[in-house]
């Protein structure tokens, strides 16, 4: 039995309610074309129809990045055309029901509604709806388009991937399915961009369904009445015992063990291309920056200003802008990977090893992005649909190593094993264990208390596999660098500002050794130049390290120092740690300044003094065994990262977050160097 209304009568659409819409009265039938204001679009479909390709195609770099208030679920909303045919479109969450207890459906639902808007958008229903449906995969579309046509809201349905349909010998007759839907269908290709144009013509006109789908929250009414549409209007090729390419691929791909040596392949494939390609555009950044610095030292004259410009906000701008070749390398190339269709493939494999800690295949792409630098890999915690999960997955996500901890590992090890590469090399990858092995069990335990709930089982529909889209990657790559420079950039310029200033103040006289140093340096300057200018270097060393000890930082760094002595740290380990929240990495110079008075840790000679620098009563070494095994293992596990912590309150929406975050991970790391020291000192290693 058919399920499909006849069409309304006029005076049934006359007695329609009115809906005030974009500040007009429009009955059903009305087109929306009669606004003088752009033409209000929600893009609405499943995941992996194409839905943001589309919007890419259509808006371009046209478009503005937000959120929706209240959630960290992000909008959004791009220009097309101009005039009277103009249209704002707003590029809503993938969904597969609009009906489901879900964030993101209940973001469209509200939406559609009238009652969201993203940020900096008049709240009212949308004037049209455009739902994208995958022309491969028809029928389960038409379920999406049937929630959205019971709205009564003008609309019209976007059959995407026409191309690939035809290829695989479906055919789809466009004016059937009108017919059948009572509503505007356009057959397109984003990748292509096959009529997009009629699709961008037909949302300017887009008129209300002459007929709609049974009303009620009835699952199987809905669904029967897609069925009768896709009868009506589409002809599949009859199915075939043939195993396809597509198949073959999916059983190698999905295998319990073919599958997960595929994965490594291909993840290691990306970072090493990740690396190995940002390196070089890094230098130039790092470059440019030094230049600029060195500008700026030539304009301004010395003093504090001169300090502030140059090692505050030059030296900020560049912490922020040398992450950028990485992050944008990072999303340019897992947006092709998802465009191929793979990436579906790999959640599904890797949700077999996470799921038994609580997080779904989704978090792989997160922790593994999380191994170049956490906050691209924080930001890739979006595609988790679940909240606690992708709250689970944000919280530790900073347990794994990232690049910037490689600088204390070298030392590390260095100290620990100078002449043992081999040991120096099974340490450094137990270190990069040590932080997964936190990682997964910190979220077993988050998602068995706080994060309590059932896990959301990973509903994944493997798309067909295609060509990806380079306009599409290099579009989402531009959104991305954009969202990280605005907003994650702004904080890390804050925190590095305010570090300079701890670091550099209050100035202090310079010690009565340097002033003698420079003395004999000026006796004898005539007779030994090269002794006299050996003890300047001498002298602006003891003078750097006595600045730094009293600075802000260095004193900072004495005050906390009684909480660090029984992990092994002295004042001097302590002020590393603290400076070290700006970066990790800050921790190898901060050592070389305080301890030998060399700004440049690399420079030969400086790791083997710092091998035998000694503490305050200068007979015991500052780093022992004990205390180098401490260190290392504190700086595997803890937060010494504040711009992550700046992007965990974002994306979580809460700095409750971000501050159970940095109480977690110090704990942990704590506790780990508190065990490994004492249990050191108690079996006579010093």
């Amino acid at each position: 039995m058919s399920s499909k209304a006849g069409p309304v009568p006029p005076s049934a659409a006359a007695s329609a309610p009115p809906s005030d819409v974009g500040g007009s009265q429009r009955q059903t039938g009305e087109t929306v074309s009669e606004n003088r204001s752009p033409i209000r679009v929600a893009l609405l479909g499943n995941p992996n129809t194409g839905k943001t390709t589309i919007f890419n195609r259509l808006c371009g770099l046209r478009h503005k990045t937000a959120n929706f208030p209240g959630t960290t679920q992000e909008a959004r909303v791009g220009a097309v055309g101009s005039g009277d045919t103009a249209l704002e479109i707003i590029d809503l969450p993938g969904v597969y029901s609009l009906e489901l207890e879900q964030s993101e459906s209940e973001i469209c639902r509200a939406v559609l509604a009238g009652d969201l808007a993203p940020r900096g958008e008049p709240i009212a229903p949308p004037d049209a709806i455009c739902v994208v449906t995958d022309a491969t995969n028809l029928l389960r579309g038409l379920v999406m388009a049937g929630e959205s046509l019971r709205r009564r809201l003008p609309t019209v349905v976007a059959v995407n991937m026409i191309d690939l349909a035809h290829r695989h010998g479906t055919l789809i007759n466009e004016g059937a399915l009108e017919a059948a839907l009572g509503c505007r269908v356009v057959l397109c290709s984003a990748r292509t961009g096959e009529g997009l144009e009629r699709l961008r013509s037909a949302l300017s006109g887009a008129q209300i369904a002459t007929h709609t789908p049974p009303g009620g929250e009835d699952p199987e009414g809905i669904e029967r009445w897609a069925e009768d549409a896709f009868a009506a209007a589409a002809s599949a090729p009859a199915l075939s015992r043939q195993v396809t390419l597509t198949d073959r691929l999916d059983r190698a791909f999905t295998h319990p063990v073919l599958g997960a040596l595929t994965f490594i392949l291909v993840m290691g494939g990306l970072f090493f291309a990740l690396f190995w390609l940002a390196q070089f555009p890094m230098e130039w950044i790092e470059a440019l920056f030094v230049h600029a610095g060195a500008i700026v030292g030539r304009f301004l004259p010395d003093g504090a200003v001169q300090d502030l410009v140059a090692q505050g906000v030059v030296g900020g701008i560049s912490g922020v802008v040398v992450f950028l070749p990485q992050i944008c390398l990072l999303f340019f190339l897992i947006s092709l990977l998802e465009d191929t269709g793979y990436l579906a493939r790999a959640a599904f494999v890797m949700d077999r090893v996470l799921r038994p800690f609580g997080l779904p295949g989704h978090a792989f792409v997160p922790l593994l992005s999380s191994h170049a630098c956490a906050l691209p890999g924080l930001m890739a915690t979006r595609a988790i649909p679940d909240r606690r999960q992708r709250l689970a997955t944000i919280l530790v996500a900073p347990f794994t190593t990232c690049s910037a901890r490689l600088p204390v590992y070298v030392l590390m090890t260095s100290l620990l094993f100078p002449r043992s590469p081999a040991l120096a090399a099974l340490t450094f990858v137990s270190a990069y264990a040590l932080g997964l092995a936190a990682a997964v069990l910190s979220a077993l335990l988050a998602r068995r208390t706080i994060l309590r709930g059932p896990a959301r089982p990973m509903a994944l529909e493997l798309p067909t596999y295609k060509w990806p889209s380079l306009s599409t990657a290099f579009v989402t790559t531009y959104d991305r660098a954009l969202v990280f420079l605005r907003q994650a950039g702004t904080n890390i310029l804050a925190i590095c500002i305010i570090l300079w200033w701890l670091s550099s103040y209050p100035r202090s006289e310079p010690p009565a050794e340097a002033l003698a140093l420079r003395r004999q340096a000026a006796v004898i300057a005539t007779t030994d130049p090269a002794g006299s200018e050996s003890l300047r270097e001498l002298a602006g060393r003891r003078e750097s390290a006595h600045a730094s000890a009293h600075t802000f930082a260095g004193r900072i760094g004495r005050f906390v120092q009684p909480a660090f002595a029984p992990i092994g740290f002295d004042w001097q380990l302590s002020i590393g740690v603290m400076t070290s929240f700006a970066a990790r990495e800050v921790f190898v110079s901060t050592m070389a300044i305080v301890l030998v008075g060399e700004e440049d840790p690399g420079e030969e000679g400086v790791i083997e003094r710092i091998r035998t620098a000694r503490r305050n009563d200068a007979k015991t070494p500052l780093f022992t065994a004990a205390t180098c095994w401490s260190l290392l293992i504190y700086y595997v596990l803890a937060m010494q990262c504040l711009p992550t912590l700046a992007v965990t309150a974002r994306e979580s929406g809460s700095v409750k977050w971000a501050l159970l975050q940095l109480l977690w991970m110090q704990v942990v790391a704590y506790v780990a160097a508190l065990v490994v020291y004492q249990s050191l000192l108690a079996a006579g290693v010093t």
